[in-house]
Order: C-alpha cells, then sequence, then structure tokens
C-alpha cells in the first residue's frame, strides 16, 4: 500500500513534468511546442508548429497512460509511458544534432534548454515510479469453501463448517468431521432387526445432497471422519 502511494507520487510528479516540458525552452530558446512530432521522423526544419501536432501531443499522450496505470495499479503501462517520454525526447535530440551538426548546454540561454531537462526527468521519475510501485496484489492460495450457511464467521475462518485451505490439517480433519455426507443406513435383515456390526461405505459427495457445501481444492470426494 505504501509503495503503491509513493510510486504514484512519482508518477504524477514525471507525468507533470513530462507535460510542461514542451512550454519551456529546449534548443536555442525554442520551445518544444514549436517542434512538429514529424520533424522528428523527417528532420527538424524551422518551420513552426500547431500546439496539439507538436511534442505535446507525445507528452500527453504518456500523461494519460501513466492515470490509466495508476487506475489499474498497472507497473507496465507506467513504466511504458516513461519510455515514451524518453523515446520521443531521445529522438528529438538525435534530429536536433543532426541539424545543428552538434549538441550543446551553454549558460546564455542558448543550446539545451530547460524542456529537455524536465523531459528526461519526467521520463525518469516515471520508470522509477513504475519500480516503486507494487501492482495490484492477488490473493494467493484456494477459496473459502463454507459447508454451513450459518457459520460463525470467525478470524480464522473455522466457524460452523467452514473450512479455509491456508489452516492447518487438524482444521481440515475437523472439517471433514463437522461437513461430511449423512451416513448411509444400515441393511436390515427383518422388519425390525438391523445388523449391529455393519459399517456404512464411504459415499462420493454430491452437489445435488448438499449444494452449499463444496469440497477442498485438494480432494474431489469426501472421506468419512477418521479415514
Amino acid at each position: 500500500m505504501v509503495r503503491n502511494i509513493i510510486g504514484s507520487a512519482l508518477a504524477v510528479i514525471g507525468a507533470a513534468a513530462a507535460v510542461a516540458s514542451p512550454f519551456q525552452a529546449w534548443y536555442d530558446g525554442r520551445h518544444g511546442r514549436d517542434y512538429r512530432v514529424e520533424d522528428l521522423f523527417n528532420g527538424i526544419t524551422g518551420t513552426g508548429s500547431d500546439l496539439w501536432v507538436s511534442l505535446l501531443l507525445p507528452m500527453v499522450f504518456a500523461a494519460l497512460v501513466t492515470l490509466i496505470g495508476l487506475v489499474l495499479r498497472s507497473r507496465l503501462l507506467v513504466a511504458l509511458a516513461g519510455l515514451v517520454v524518453l523515446g520521443f525526447t531521445i529522438l528529438w535530440m538525435v534530429r536536433q544534432g543532426q541539424a545543428a551538426g552538434s549538441l550543446s548546454l551553454t549558460s546564455d540561454g542558448t543550446g539545451l534548454g530547460l524542456g529537455v531537462a524536465a523531459a528526461l526527468g519526467g521520463g525518469a521519475l516515471l520508470l522509477i515510479a513504475a519500480a516503486v510501485m507494487s501492482g495490484r496484489t492477488r490473493r494467493r492460495g484456494g477459496h473459502r469453501y463454507v459447508g454451513d450457511r450459518n457459520r460463525d464467521h470467525d478470524d480464522q475462518g473455522y466457524g460452523g463448517h467452514g473450512y479455509d485451505g491456508h489452516h492447518d490439517p487438524e482444521a481440515r480433519d475437523q472439517w471433514y468431521a463437522d461437513d461430511r455426507l449423512p451416513p448411509v443406513q444400515p441393511p436390515v435383515n427383518g422388519p425390525q432387526q438391523q445388523r449391529d456390526d455393519w459399517e456404512p461405505e464411504p459415499r462420493s459427495w454430491d452437489s445435488r445432497e448438499q449444494p452449499w457445501a463444496q469440497p477442498p481444492p485438494d480432494d474431489t470426494t469426501r472421506r468419512p471422519y477418521g479415514s
């Protein structure tokens, strides 16, 4: 839980930095929103760009993927958003280096600007967030099998005739004892006479006799108590 909260906070900060980066200078005072997405594949030109076909487009897409990943608690989607941000930023750096001959970082406002740093930092934060998040928790083991609808709901899961496969074998044996099928009536030798030494044979579990009682996960038949 704590890891998901920390990872979500890092992911939100990273996505915000990525979206804000096109509104800052990327190179020689030129903002990222002035670069067209198609220039990343055809070569950097001096032509301006509309807002929604500029570098803002992949950053907004990455932010949307991040939000979906946080809602679903998916580490994969958050990591994918970070790769999108880093991928487009690095591709822009390659194209800008080809167009300018080299990339430089100077203190007078020329060369690489804060927008590039914000984009790289946002993508890195998204990858870190994906690594920090624990993701969606999955329940391990079998489900709880209930033999009595009116069983007690205690903390251990042993109330009434319930059996929880996570616990010790003694509880499993007790479940067999409390939730076994009713014994088969012994054969009658006469009108009023029954055999005292007759023992009932084990019967297979039938859901039609006890539709609310489910077999344990490691067995498909019921055993008489003590077998």
